[in-house]
């Protein structure tokens, strides 16, 4: 058994308690709980935007810019096969 069915297992049994019940009533508490849940979005995106802010700084592209790029050069060489083609159609 992993860490996380560990985890959901004690969460299970954590939700049947009658204190728990009582504590997820509490809207400070569930704020609290929300809070803490979006952390590790909320760390990704900054994580991100820090990372894009540091390689446009250093005039370097950003994965998304590569992964464009990337799309764009398999685009342009699809066209020049097709052109290649067209043209020994018409050599012949």
């Amino acid at each position: 058994m992993g860490i996380k069915d560990n985890i959901q297992k004690k969460g299970m049994q954590l939700m049947g308690d009658p204190r728990v019940a009582k504590l997820m009533q509490n809207e400070q508490f569930m704020k609290a709980m929300m809070a803490l849940v979006q952390v590790p979005g909320k760390v990704n995106t900054f994580t991100t935007e820090q990372t894009e802010r540091f390689a446009k700084g250093m005039r370097l592209p950003t994965l998304d810019e590569f992964k464009a790029l990337k799309r764009q050069v398999k685009s342009l060489e699809a066209d020049v096969a097709r052109l290649k083609k067209k043209l020994d159609e018409h050599e012949h």
